[in-house]
């Protein structure tokens, strides 16, 4: 049976680090990083990218909607 493994894509830029994305999320995939983007927020990145389903949570909540999940099945 094919499993569905996800990659979230975030514009690092418009991210406001709110950090609505992080508890959503059922795998614990995303954080929110030290570094900080231009301006100034500590933006979400993917933590744990082998653990991603796409399951589009972070996504569906995103205020500002900087976040693209894209969906592979794999074969194992």
């Amino acid at each position: 049976m094919a499993k569905l493994r996800g990659a979230v894509i975030v514009d690092v830029e418009g991210c406001k680090g709110c950090g609505v994305c992080v508890p959503v999320c059922p795998t614990d995939v995303l954080k929110l990083a030290e570094n900080v983007n231009g301006k100034g927020y500590h933006y979400a990145y993917m933590e744990n990218p082998e653990a991603c389903t796409g399951c589009t949570n972070c996504s569906v909540v995103c205020p500002d909607g900087v976040m693209t999940v894209y969906r592979v099945k794999v074969t194992e």
